[in-house]
This record gives structure tokens, C-alpha cells and sequence, in this order.
């Protein structure tokens, strides 16, 4: 059917073509296509035609209407923009002072060439939106120095500074602890520490975690453009702020162009390595502080690329063509090198085994441990403190606190005594004052200890204690009254197995001995291309003692050491000469035999004399060390001479018979032999002074921490004699009543301190009013853990440093702070701060590139060097104080805490946030950052948790 449809369509339409073609012709189509085309033609010109005239009616029409005419204004904008520009005036003043509004506005001008002009002069010429921009900067310049004078920066400089900075690290050494308590087990140990710090942060700030921040670039910019935009909305006019393009301009011109690259070198950890090194350039680097670095590292990275350093001069130095003097430096250097890196490997090897175990326990395991004298414990600080916590394990701390009570008493008396037969030669009589304070005191150091109410009480012979308490009830008290019953004390301490015998199996010992730096660390000896000679530098004493090193300690009762001086010379070092003395040393035992040499002056010789003359009191009569002499002491005949007496010296110390009568003496002549620096003691002058000063000094010290406080009507006493004696009788009156009246109860309480609080809160009651006791406290205790430990030897710390405080300085030591601050924000100051930081960021008034980073060896190297310089520059006599393993650990702690870019940009911001809310408190600051660090994780972390164990209190 489709077919025949289609085939109708075709016929019947050829159909009707032919009947076309028949009737009109062939021309026909030509003339129909004509015919339309003359339609279309027509159609359009009569519609062009009447759409030009409705048009001009339109126009018309216009024209008087109430539209202002457009062609005026234009002509006037293209007039206006073809005028000459006119000279722009601006106001230069900022600060109101001269010398620093000059490199003021050089800032602000490199700030709008390098930031803004580049790029504006291409779209524009009209400087009128720099104009803007530029009086928008300086009016905020202005209200900014204006908030500065009006504000008071003492406390921000010497309370609040240093309470954030004490914050930090004690936050830092808390993320510490809690790492080691989970185990070295973390793939990454940097970031778990950086996670672990920001938890530890927000347990302690409560409210506020800055992790976002310091770790999100993205949240760090975020954050410093709302920052910006909160200080321009405070420093601005309001009309100016409303401006929103030149707003957002100038806020990303501080934030971006100035505060956060600012604020990355400041955070860059390889940038405060250099800074400290730059710092403390003036004090030489020692080898043994270097070589303790080494074998403390725990980081691969570290001794790796020292290893690499040395291995690059080793090949430096063997590929030189040398001969004749020259080639003796050149083995010694050699030698030095190749146990520098013998040293990194033993190192590595061990930190990649992890075979890293607890020196302490093997040390107290391994026996044969260096003897202290308990007489030497009783006075040295540092030891008594580790006795003091072990006869308080033991019980026995009722013996000790009544031994160091007696002699706390015994100077107290004396020194009143004498100042009264003084005061009674002038012709002032207060018998009967002194008389009856020295019984008062008497009398409660005997009921505290001796009596039969005392708790606990000192078990000591009934007929003493009898005797001493007629003695008090009828004769005046004497300074040696005590003496008696403190002579069965000390015996019994030294005697009894509970005491002393076992306090030297205990692992306290061990650590006492740390803390003297008496766990020698013995030297690798031996190398590839000494032929006997060794480097005369390896260090002398280290707690991290490894495994191997232990081993090597020469115990076996079969050593046999000979040494004697096979040569003497003449140094020359830094116009300072001296005598030098070469010792060959043969260790032998049954499987091997050793040789070396090493290096020693004639005050090393004097230095160990007196130190084993100290310890073995037998040997004072019988080892007689060659004396000195002050002129012509470089003549080879006497050197000569001088070489003969030490020969005989050191045969006489090496006698079989010596060693034998004296066992420990082994260790002290093995450790003077040893291939290494000698490290010395105290000087001659030093031990002298020491001899006289420490027992008074360590008996005032000690009074203070062992005597129960006197009544009331005693004190008010001992006020009424202080003020009617002289000014040495009134300074020893306030001294002795510190230490009577301001006295702990006999066992010692821990301090008080909740594991997470900021340390913002007072230390003492009697502290907060001195700044630089404050600041000192609060540092020692953040830096060296002091809270954690003894407070007997916290508050021995801080009596010490009152003293010196008042003897330095006097009462003047605030005026004296305040007047530094105020200098410190002066003009002049001000001014060279801004001149640095011009002179840092445009240096030669051209903008400063990138710094490229370093090598990761050399930043490597720069963190060795780093902790060398602190280590060097840390004073012996804080190390006597607190300890040397304590002092290494604390300096080695804050020297960590500023490799981590993360947790420096956190110090950073919160004195970033200080400073503000300091300059501007009434402007709410402080909610404020609460808020921009809202989104913290760890703050919704900390959160969840503490709604989870609340939740069920609240049910219950």
C-alpha cells in the first residue's frame, strides 16, 4: 500500500509539470521566481521608510525631556584627565620621633614599590589610590605608637614573657615524658612529638590550642589576614576601613608581605641555630664538648653528616705532600678524624640495632663504681641531695636532718658568740639575749630530734641523750654541745648496712655520680694509621655510656699499666707558653697489649695530684709531686729536671703495692693516662677557698631545711637583737632568722603543682616581688626540672641566688630592671630595631630574595655545632650546683625544643598575642584568639573527652 501511494505522489506531480509546461511555456518558472523576488524587494523598503520616520518622531520627542544631556560629561572626564598632576603632599611625621620615623616611612616606601607600584603602574597612572594607601598606612602607624607610649611594658618584659616562654617548655618536656612512657615505637617520632606537644597544650591552656595554625599553611594565613583585619578595624578610621579594596590591599600587604615571612624565620630551626652560634662566636669550640655531643646524639641524620665531614677532610689531608714537623700534625689530625668517625659509627650501629638501654641500671649492675666519702656527701649539694631522698626511702632521714641541724647550729653559734665578746669589748652587754636565743635553739633542736615526744626520733644512746639534756637544764649551751651525739650519728650512718654501705649498691649512687661527673667514659683507642699515635682530645665523661664502652673498662685484676715521660716541649698558644710532657703508656693483660701516647702539662700533673691526695688521704704523706717555680721555668735543664721528678712520680703512683693498698686509686691514674683532654678540676685557689668556705656555707645552707620553726616570742627575740646590733650583727640576725623560722616540717612535702598548669601562677611568696629572682627561679625550674626533684636543693637554689642578688646588686635590682625596659623601648632602641628589619628584608634598598635552604648535611652540622657552643658555655660552677648530667640534660632539652618549626611558630604566636593584648586591653583579645582557634582539632578532641567522663557524674 505504501508503494502505491508513493508511486501516486510521483504521477500525479509529473503530471501537473507537463500540464504547466504545455499551457505557459518553458520561460514560464523564470518569470514565477521574478515575480517573488520583486515581493521580498518591495516589502522591505516599505518597512525601511516608515521605521526611519517613527524614528525621528521618537527623537524628537527626547529632546524635551528631563534626562540630563550625556555628551557634556564626557568631555569634561577627558579635560580633567589630560591636567598636568599635581604634587602630592604628605604628611612624614609618625611617631613624633625623628629618628625613627625616617626609616619608618623607607619601609613603607619599599613595602608599596615592591608590593603594590609593580603591578599598578600597568593598569593606572592616577597615584591617588597610593596616596590612599600610603596615609591609610601611616595614620595606622600612628595610632599604634600612640597605644606603645601609653602603655606599661615592664610587666610584659619580666613577667609575661617569661612565664609563656616557661609555659612552652615545660609543655615541650611534658610531650616529652609522655612520649618516652609509650615506647620508641612511632614510625615518625618528630610528628608524634609535635601531636603529643598540642595535646599536652590544650590539657594545659583549657581553652585555646593553636595546632591549626602552626601545622595548615592554609590556617596560618587565614589566620593572620582576619588578625590584620581586626587591627585595621581598631587602628583605621572608620571611613577608611569601609574602603574594602584598599582595606584587603593593606591586609594582604602585612600578612603576607610582612608578618608571615617574618614569622617563618623566626620559626626556621636552622635560622635559630646560626643565631645562637653568632651569639656565643667568642667562646672557642672544645673537643670534649664536641665528642660528648657526638656520643650523646640520638639522631642519624646528626652523625652522618659529621661522619661525612671528617671522612672529606681525612681524604684532604692524605692526599697532602708533607715532611719533617709537619707530618706529625698531620698524623695527630689524622688519628683525631678516623676516632671521630669510629665514634659516629659505633653510634649509628647502635641507634639502627636498637640496642639503646638504660646506662644507669648497667652502670649500678656493672660494680666497680667510684667511691665517694659520706664526709664528702655530708658537704657537697649536689651528692646530699640524692642521700637526703635515700635515707628518706630507708627511714634513716630523721640521722641525716639531725647531722646537718647540729651543724647549722654549731656556725649559728659561733658567729653569735664572736659578734658578742666583740660587742661586749666596745662596752654593749646583751649577754642575756644571745644567751637565751642560743638555748631556745638548743633546746628545740632537742625536742625535735632527742626527745621523747620527738616523731620520728634519732635512735642514739640513752646516756648521751641524758647527759646533753642535764647539760641543757643547767649549763649555758656551747657550740660543741652537740657534738657528741652528732659524732654516733655519723658513725651510724656510715656503718649500718641500711645507710650508707647500702646507698652505694642503689641506683641513686649511680646517679650521684653522674651528677659529679664521675662515670668515666672510656676512650676508643687505636686506629688505621696512628702507628701508636692518638688524638689527646676524646671526652672524659658521659652518663650515656654504651655497652661496648663499658666493656672496655679496665677491671680485670690481671692489667698491668707502666707509663713514663718519653719527651718534653715547649707550646706556644695564643702568645701563652707552657711545658708540655709526652707520656708513653703499655697496657698489658693476658690477651692483649696496648701502647699510646698522650699529652700533659705540669698543672694537669698538680690538678690530679690534689684531686687523689683529697680522695686518699694516706697518699699526701707518701706521693711528693715536684714544686713549681715562677722564673726561667722553660729551660731545658730544668725541664729536664722537672721530666726526671715526674718520671719518679708517676713510677712511685704505678707501684703494684700503691694500687693494691689503694683499689679505687686504679680508676683516677686510668682516667689521667687515658688518650684524651685531662679535664681538671677546681683550680689550687678554688680547693683552697672551698676548704674554708664550704662547711660554713653548706652548714647555713643546710640549718635551713632541718630545723622545725621556734615559737612566736623567739622570733620577736631575735628581732629585737638584730635591730640593736650593728649592720654585719643585723644582716646575720636576718639570715639566721630565715633560717629558724621560715622551716619546713621534718619530712619534706613535694611540691604542689598540678601536672598541667601554666606556670604563670606565683613560685613563692616571697619571690614574686623580685623580678630577677623571679625570672631566674622560674627558668632553672622549667629548664632543669628542679620542681620534679629534691626540694631541699630547690630551695638551697634559691637562697643562693638571693644572696647573690643582694650582693650584686643590692636592693636596686628593680629600679635597675625597670630602668632597662625603659631603655630597651626607647627611641634610640626603636629606632635600630626598625633599621635592622628595613635593613633585613631591603638590604641596600632592594628587596631581598628567597634565602635558598641549605644542604641538609650543613643544617646537620649547624645543629652539632649549636649544641657544642652551649654545652661549651654553660659555667662549672652551675654544674656544682644542680649537677652535671642535670645541667646536660636541661641545655640539650631547650636546645631540642627549637628544632621543630612547629612548635616555634606556636612561641612565636602566643608572644604575638601577648604583645597585643598588652597594647590593647580593652579590646577583648584575648576571647578573640579564643575564637580564630576554635576549629582546633585537638580542642574538639579535648572536649569530646571531657564531656565523655563527665557524662556519667552528671547521670549519677
Amino acid at each position: 500500500s505504501c508503494l502505491q501511494t508513493s508511486l501516486s505522489i510521483w504521477g500525479w506531480g509529473s503530471l501537473g509539470l507537463v500540464l504547466f509546461l504545455v499551457t505557459f511555456g518553458p520561460f514560464a518558472i523564470f518569470y514565477f521566481a521574478f515575480y517573488i523576488l520583486c515581493f521580498v524587494g518591495g516589502g522591505f523598503v516599505v518597512t525601511l521608510l516608515f521605521g526611519k520616520s517613527n524614528s525621528e518622531k521618537y527623537l524628537e520627542q527626547c529632546e524635551h525631556s528631563f534626562l540630563p544631556c550625556t555628551s557634556v560629561g564626557i568631555p569634561k572626564c577627558i579635560e580633567e584627565m589630560k591636567r598636568e598632576a599635581r604634587p602630592i603632599k604628605i604628611d612624614r611625621r609618625l611617631t613624633g620621633a625623628n629618628i625613627i620615623d625616617e626609616p619608618l616611612q623607607q619601609v613603607i616606601q619599599f613595602s608599596l614599590r615592591d608590593y603594590v607600584q609593580y603591578w599598578y603602574y600597568t593598569l593606572s597612572d592616577d597615584e591617588s589610590f597610593l596616596l590612599e594607601i600610603r596615609q591609610a598606612l601611616q595614620y595606622a602607624l600612628v595610632q599604634f605608637s600612640a597605644r606603645s607610649k601609653e602603655t606599661d611594658w615592664q610587666p610584659y618584659f619580666t613577667t609575661r614573657l617569661v612565664d609563656d616562654f616557661g609555659t612552652h617548655l615545660r609543655v615541650f618536656r611534658k610531650a616529652q615524658q609522655r612520649i618516652a612512657e609509650k615506647g620508641n615505637q612511632m614510625k615518625d617520632q618528630a610528628e608524634e612529638l609535635v601531636d603529643t606537644f598540642f595535646e599536652v597544650e590544650v590539657e594545659m591552656e583549657k581553652e585555646v590550642c593553636r595546632d591549626l595554625v602552626c601545622t595548615s599553611p592554609k590556617d596560618e594565613e587565614g589566620f593572620l589576614r582576619d588578625l590584620c583585619e581586626v587591627l585595621l578595624y581598631i587602628l583605621l578610621p572608620p571611613g577608611d576601613f569601609q574602603n574594602k579594596i584598599m582595606r584587603y590591599f593593606v591586609r594582604e600587604i602585612l600578612s603576607r608581605g610582612i608578618l608571615l615571612p617574618l614569622i617563618n624565620q623566626l620559626s626556621d630551626p636552622d635560622y635559630i641555630n646560626q643565631y645562637v652560634i653568632w651569639m656565643i662566636r667568642d667562646s672557642n669550640c672544645n673537643y670534649e664538648a664536641f665528642m660528648n655531643i657526638i656520643k650523646l646524639s640520638d639522631n642519624i641524620g646528626e652523625l652522618e653528616a659529621v661522619k661525612d665531614k671528617a671522612s672529606e677532610e681525612l681524604q684532604y689531608l692524605r692526599s697532602l705532600d708533607t715532611a719533617g714537623d709537619d707530618i706529625n700534625t698531620i698524623k695527630n689530625q689524622i688519628n683525631s678524624l678516623l676516632y671521630v668517625i669510629k665514634v659516629c659509627d659505633s653510634r649509628i650501629q647502635r641507634l639502627q640495632s636498637g640496642k639503646e638501654i638504660d646506662t644507669v641500671k648497667l652502670a649500678a649492675n656493672f660494680g666497680k663504681l667510684c667511691t665517694v666519702p659520706l664526709d664528702h656527701i655530708l658537704v657537697d649539694n649536689v651528692a646530699l641531695q640524692f642521700f637526703m631522698d635515700y635515707m628518706q626511702q630507708t627511714g634513716g632521714q630523721a640521722h641525716l636532718f639531725f647531722w646537718m641541724t647540729v651543724e647549722g647550729y654549731r656556725v649559728t653559734a659561733q658567729q653569735q658568740l664572736e659578734v658578742l665578746q666583740s660587742r661586749q669589748k666596745d662596752g654593749k652587754h646583751q649577754t642575756n639575749q644571745t644567751k637565751g636565743l642560743l638555748r631556745a635553739a638548743a633546746f628545740g633542736v632537742y625536742e625535735q630530734y632527742l626527745s621523747e615526744k620527738a616523731s620520728p626520733r634519732v635512735n642514739i644512746d640513752d646516756n648521751l641523750v641524758a647527759k646533753l639534756a642535764e647539760t641543757l637544764n643547767h649549763e649555758d649551751p656551747t657550740p660543741e654541745i652537740f657534738d657528741d651525739i652528732q659524732r654516733k650519728v655519723y658513725e651510724l650512718m656510715l656503718r649500718d648496712e641500711r645507710f650508707y654501705p647500702s646507698f652505694k649498691q642503689n641506683v641513686l649512687y649511680v646517679r650521684m655520680l653522674a651528677e659529679l661527673d664521675m662515670l668515666k667514659d672510656p676512650s676508643f683507642r687505636g686506629s688505621d694509621d696512628g702507628e701508636g699515635e692518638s688524638f689527646n682530645g676524646s671526652p672524659t665523661s658521659s652518663i650515656n655510656l654504651s655497652l661496648d664502652d663499658l666493656s672496655n673498662v679496665p677491671t680485670d685484676e690481671t692489667v698491668q699499666l707502666h707509663a713514663y715521660i718519653s719527651d718534653t716541649g715547649v707550646c706556644n698558644d695564643h702568645g701563652k707558653t707552657y711545658a708540655l710532657y709526652a707520656i708513653t703508656v703499655h697496657r698489658r693483660n693476658a690477651n692483649s697489649e696496648e701502647m699510646w701516647k698522650t699529652y700533659r702539662r705540669y698543672s694537669d700533673f698538680h690538678d690530679f695530684h690534689m684531686r687523689i691526695t683529697e680522695q686518699f688521704e694516706n697518699l699526701a704523706n707518701i706521693l711528693k709531686l715536684p714544686g713549681k717555680k715562677t722564673f726561667n721555668n722553660m729551660d731545658r735543664e730544668f725541664l729536664e729536671k722537672r721530666k726526671k721528678d715526674l718520671n719518679a712520680y708517676l713510677q712511685l703512683l704505678l707501684n703494684p703495692e700503691m694500687m693494691k693498698a689503694s683499689p679505687a686509686l686504679a680508676h683516677y691514674v686510668y682516667d689521667f693516662l687515658e688518650n684524651k683532654a685531662y679535664s681538671k678540676g677546681k683550680g689550687d685557689f678554688a680547693r683552697k677557698m672551698d676548704t674554708f668556705v664550704n662547711p660554713l656555707r653548706n652548714s647555713m645552707r643546710n640549718v635551713s631545711n632541718a630545723v622545725k620553726s621556734i615559737p612566736d616570742s623567739l622570733a620577736e627575740g631575735m628581732t629585737k637583737m638584730s635591730d640593736n646590733m650593728g649592720k654585719m650583727s643585723e644582716r646575720l640576725g636576718q639570715d639566721i632568722k630565715q633560717s629558724f623560722f621560715k622551716v619546713p616540717p621534718l619530712m619534706q612535702k613535694t611540691y604542689s603543682d598540678p601536672d598541667h598548669c601554666r606556670v604563670a601562677a606565683p613560685i613563692d611568696d616571697n619571690v614574686d616581688d623580685n623580678i630577677p629572682l623571679r625570672v631566674m627561679l622560674l627558668l632553672m625550674d622549667e629548664v632543669f626540672d628542679l620542681k620534679e626533684r629534691n626540694q631541699w636543693l630547690r630551695r638551697n637554689i634559691k637562697n643562693l641566688l638571693q644572696q647573690l642578688i643582694r650582693a650584686t646588686y643590692g636592693d636596686t635590682i628593680n629600679r635597675k630592671i625597670v630602668d632597662h625596659v625603659d631603655w630597651m623601648t626607647s627611641p634610640e632602641q626603636v629606632a635600630d630595631a626598625v633599621k635592622r628589619f628595613r635593613d633585613a628584608f631591603w638590604p641596600n634598598g632592594i628587596l631581598a630574595e628567597t634565602v635558598p635552604r641549605r644542604d641538609k648535611a650543613i643544617r646537620m652540622r649547624t645543629r652539632v655545632a649549636g649544641k657544642t657552643k652551649l654545652l661549651e658555655v654553660m659555667p662549672d660552677e652551675l654544674k656544682h650546683i644542680i649537677g652535671a648530667e642535670t645541667t646536660r640534660k636541661g641545655i640539650l632539652r631547650v636546645f631540642e625544643m627549637f628544632q621543630h618549626s612547629q612548635l616555634n611558630k606556636r612561641m612565636v604566636y602566643v608572644f604575638l598575642e601577648r604583645f597585643l593584648e598588652t597594647l590593647f586591653p580593652q579590646n577583648k583579645f584575648p576571647e578573640l584568639f579564643h575564637k580564630l582557634h576554635s576549629r582546633s582539632k585537638q580542642m574538639q578532641r579535648y572536649k569530646q573527652r571531657l564531656h565523655s567522663t563527665q557524662a556519667p557524674l552528671l547521670q549519677k
